[in-house]
C-alpha cells in the first residue's frame, strides 16, 4: 500500500514539473492569414486537422481557423450544390454551361480573431486548467517575441499521460 502511495506521489510530482515546451508539437503547423479559402480547405483535407493557428508574415499568431469556419463560410456564400445557377438576368443557363463563383476571401476574413496562448514555461496543471476554463482543445505556445513556437492539444497531453502509465 505504501509503495502505491509513493508511486502516485512521484507520478503527480513528475506531471506537475512538465512544462509547455515538453508537451508541444513543434514545429507548429499553421496557416498564413493571407492564404486563400481553397488553400485552407486543402490544408485541412490533407492533414486531417480540425483547427489550426493562423499567423501573420512575421510568424505571430493572429487567429484560429477551423473546419467549422470554412463550412459556415460556404453556407453563408450560398455555394452549396443545391443552389441553382442562374444568369444575372434570372434566366436558367443552357445545358453544358455553368457559373463559376470565384471565392476571393482569405483565411483572415473568416478566422476567429482570438488566440489562447501561453509561454513555453507554463506548467502542465496550468495548461490543463486553462483548457478546461476556456473549453478549448488546443493552446498555442508563443515565445518572448510573440512568435508561435508550438501547439498543445488535448491529444498531446493524453499521449504523455499514457506513456507515463504504461
Amino acid at each position: 500500500m505504501r509503495i502505491k502511495v509513493l508511486a502516485e506521489n512521484l507520478a503527480r510530482e513528475c506531471l506537475s514539473d512538465l512544462i509547455a515546451s515538453d508537451l508541444m508539437a513543434q514545429p507548429p503547423i499553421s496557416l498564413l492569414a493571407e492564404a486563400s479559402i481553397p488553400e485552407a480547405l486543402e490544408f485541412f483535407t490533407l492533414r486531417g486537422f480540425h483547427a489550426a493557428p493562423v499567423i501573420d508574415a512575421a510568424g505571430r499568431p493572429v487567429g484560429v481557423i477551423s473546419v467549422t469556419d470554412l463550412l459556415r463560410h460556404d453556407l453563408d456564400r450560398g455555394t452549396h450544390p443545391s443552389h441553382e445557377a442562374e444568369c444575372s438576368s434570372g434566366k436558367s443557363l443552357s445545358d453544358g454551361f455553368g457559373v463559376e463563383v470565384v471565392d476571393t476571401a482569405r483565411v483572415e476574413d473568416i478566422m476567429t480573431n482570438t488566440i489562447f496562448a501561453l509561454s513555453p514555461n507554463t506548467k502542465l496543471p496550468d495548461i490543463i486548467k486553462k483548457m478546461l476554463d476556456l473549453d478549448v482543445h488546443q493552446l498555442y505556445v508563443v515565445n518572448h517575441d510573440g512568435l508561435l513556437v508550438g501547439v498543445i492539444s488535448t491529444s498531446d497531453i493524453m499521449r504523455v499521460l499514457y506513456s507515463m502509465l504504461s
